[in-house]
């Protein structure tokens, strides 16, 4: 058994052994930092270090840098070559223009990272670090690694020769000095500017890099650029600027944005589960069927998409899975709608939150493609969009609490926060999701909401509705019936009634009260929909506290009356009326000659087109049918109740972080590997011959790429095409394309990763 102790302090020659001289608090912070790194478990300190060397975990975290940090980085690998390549704090500030008190905690972080190690002789950059950042500042490799043996002129030399520079050489060097550091001279190039790139090549101020390339060694670089590696250094984070408001002012405002949104939701259901739109062949929702849900919720398109996705992404919308498909409220969202309206809330932001969809993208068109976005459709899926969403709310969590920031702060902090993580549509992002939020009430005024505030710290849905309570209008039963044939709801209407008021009106606004307009068409509705006059008035008298105005009276039975004068049927359609000026109309009108009507009787046509379009066209062109049973009766239509099949919906991909209890169980597991490790060798060493070592892959290609670099040999072990496994001492040159090439006894060979069983520098 191994023995229990912790194995002592060796000398640090390497980022391995940095990692094992860690405390166990050290150790939990990289792990809590770079969450990568966790899973799967690694088996011990030394597959950890490798694994934090990979070019996959250091691109990671290096992506996940501020500009503070990122711009110190970079200043350590841009600082000069010494005998000890060590990072010096001074040496770093120098290249920042800050002071060695700045720099040092950022260095400090840095190495909590891993993406520094220390030495005896001080810091250093772990050597993946420079194949992710392959021109730190915009700086080019250092002259000894550029073609040509001359090494590089001093500053004083640099000055002194741009000073006497022609215009054209000059002017080459402004391009390339703070970077990109590689000038391409294609075939073709003027005259002018060859002769200058000669001169500077004649000067050594540039090196040919291959090609038709030359770059800017980077001690030229540094020296014009006055020894500052960054034009400007961005060590403290940006503040916010915007408008502090009062909390009960946002709150208030995000309550009645709450209401809004999830009368806009019930209103879309509604209208999808009478006229669901069909279902693009490509998938998605067709341009003009958007523009109808515009027109229907009295919003625009941008507001439109972003409903209609909100929906989707909860799953309250679905397409129905039939032969013809079409867009239809799911069984998920009748259980929604009976929710009270804070419960609801959370069910639509925690989606909001959490989905890959961008509402933004609708309408657009991406570059390389054919066609636009469309709603619902494939395009619209965008996986950057929920981290991007997090970043900008993020913002807000750590701002003071009131403040309604610019956009344009917003999107300076982000770019300083995450520097390397911003697409080019970045403005266009953040646009996008601050007015989102708002439309959520996420936010109030453009300041984070107490709902808000809740969302982003990860609370649950019965928290989340408790949040929004408090901000919501309790519901109403009962509307205020007007001689002007409107009606107002003082606050949102529950149940039955909303559903009721929706089909007999139309919505004409909304706000703190929302007013309902009776027309012609909106009684209409009712009527198509199965509801006999009586009915309709008796709903509305007992909806309201007064009685039911004349006006209003007036209007129901008037369309009542005038309702169901036409009546169609199948053959495949026939229309019969009493009123054979009626008919005569509608043979005479034009719009209607696709529906090829013919008389067959004075009180008869008919038509070849189905039922259900020929209604559809007569009451688009101001006539009132109703369709009837073949007995005679009115048809009561179906399809206000059409729903999709229950579907099983996925959740969406998130990452489950890395707690203190994981963290803590890791390290201490870590520590028994390390020494478990540590007695294998122990017993090994005591064997005559070389040691046959024992690593994971990742750990064996992190040691082979070290030794190459280092021109150093491992002891390998190897299984040939017999699975005898062989000790090797290797001297490796170069690890590629899943082969490592060296040299064994004399020989150069290559041999396959996957056949090495370990590796051990000697």
């Amino acid at each position: 058994m191994p023995p229990k102790t912790r194995p002592q302090p060796v000398t640090v020659r390497s980022m391995a052994d940095d990692v094992r001289g860690r405390t166990d608090g050290e150790l939990r912070e990289l792990l809590h930092r770079r969450q990568d790194l966790a899973r799967p478990a690694p088996a011990d300190l030394s597959a950890l270090a490798a694994r934090a060397s990979t070019r996959a975990s250091v691109q990671r975290a290096v992506d996940s840098l501020d500009l503070a940090h990122l711009q110190v980085l970079e200043a350590a690998l841009a600082a000069p070559e010494t005998s000890s390549s060590a990072v010096e704090p001074a040496t770093v500030a120098a290249l920042l223009g800050a002071t060695a008190g700045t720099v040092s905690p950022l260095l400090d972080d840095l190495w909590s990272l891993a993406l520094l190690w220390r030495s005896p002789e001080g810091l250093r950059v772990v050597r993946t670090v420079s194949e992710v950042l392959v021109h730190p500042a915009g700086l080019g490799p250092h002259a000894v690694d550029l073609p040509g043996a001359d090494p590089a002129p001093a500053p004083d030399d640099v000055t002194k020769a741009v000073a006497d520079a022609p215009p054209a050489a000059r002017a080459i060097l402004d391009r390339l000095t703070w970077g990109p550091p590689v000038a391409v001279l294609p075939a073709g190039t003027p005259d002018r500017v060859a002769v200058g790139a000669r001169w500077l090549l004649e000067q050594h101020l540039v090196r040919p890099a291959g090609g038709d390339q030359l770059a800017l060694p980077r001690e030229v670089a540094l020296a014009l650029r006055g020894g500052r590696s960054h034009a400007e250094p961005a060590l403290a984070s940006p503040v916010l600027d915007g408008q502090d408001r009062a909390l009960d002012t946002i709150d208030a405002a995000a309550g009645q944005q709450v209401t809004d949104l999830l009368a806009l939701v019930d209103e879309l259901a509604a209208e999808w589960g009478l006229r669901p739109p069909r279902v693009l062949r490509s998938g998605g929702l067709a341009v003009r069927d958007l523009k109808r849900v515009g027109s229907v919720l009295d919003v625009d398109e941008a507001r439109a998409a972003f409903v209609v996705e909100l929906a989707y992404a909860a799953g309250l919308l679905a397409d129905d899975g039939s032969l013809d498909p079409s867009w239809a409220p799911t069984p998920a969202y009748d259980e929604w709608q009976q929710q009270p309206g804070d419960q609801r809330w959370a069910a639509v932001a925690r989606a909001w939150l959490l989905t890959t969809r961008a509402p933004h993208l609708v309408g657009t068109t991406p570059a390389g493609a054919s066609g636009t976005v469309n709603a619902l459709g494939p395009d619209a899926h965008w996986p950057p969009a929920r981290g991007l969403r997090r970043d900008v709310l993020d913002q807000f969590s750590g701002a003071p609490s009131g403040l309604s920031p610019t956009p344009a702060s917003v999107a300076t902090a982000l770019r300083w926060r995450r520097p390397r993580r911003v697409p080019g549509t970045f403005d266009v992002v953040i646009t996008a999701v601050l007015r989102e939020a708002e439309w959520l009430g996420v936010t109030g005024r453009g300041a984070l909401s107490s709902a808000g505030r809740a969302l982003l710290e990860g609370r649950d849905e019965s928290a989340l509705a408790a949040a929004m309570q408090p901000h919501l209008p309790d519901p109403v039963e009962h509307v205020l019936l007007q001689a002007d044939l409107t009606a107002v709801a003082p606050g949102p209407l529950a149940g039955s009634l909303a559903t009721f008021m929706r089909l007999v009106a139309d919505i004409e606004s909304r706000g703190g009260a929302t007013v309902y307009r009776f027309t012609p068409d909106s009684v209409r509705r009712a009527l198509d929909a199965g509801w006999s006059v009586d009915q309709v008035v008796g709903a509305l008298s007992d909806a309201s506290h007064t009685p039911v105005p004349q006006p209003l009276d007036y209007l129901v039975r008037d369309v009542a009356r005038r309702h169901g004068q036409a009546r169609v049927g199948a053959m495949r359609a026939y229309i019969r009326c009493d009123d054979e000026t009626t008919l005569g109309a509608m043979l005479a009108e034009r719009e209607l000659s696709p529906l090829q009507l013919r008389s067959i009787a004075p009180t008869v046509l008919v038509s070849p087109v189905a039922a259900e379009m020929v209604v559809d066209f007569l009451r688009e062109n101001g006539f009132a049918p109703a369709a009837e049973t073949p007995d005679g009766g009115i048809v009561v239509p179906q399809a206000g109740r059409h729903r999709t099949p229950l579907q099983r919906r996925t959740s969406p991909v998130t990452a489950t972080g890395v707690d203190d209890e994981l963290v803590t169980t890791l390290v201490g597991a870590l520590r028994a590997g390390e020494q478990a490790a540590d007695y294998h060798r122990e017993q090994v060493a005591t064997r005559p011959g070389p040691s046959l070592p024992s690593t994971d892959p990742t750990t064996t290609l992190a040691v082979l790429r070290d030794a190459a670099a280092d021109r150093q040999a491992v002891w390998l072990g190897y299984s040939d095409a017999d699975g005898r496994v062989q000790r090797l001492l290797f001297y490796p040159e170069r690890v590629e394309g899943g082969r490592v090439h060296g040299t064994a006894e004399g020989l150069s060979r290559t041999l396959s990763i996957h056949r090495v069983t370990g590796a051990a520098v000697t």
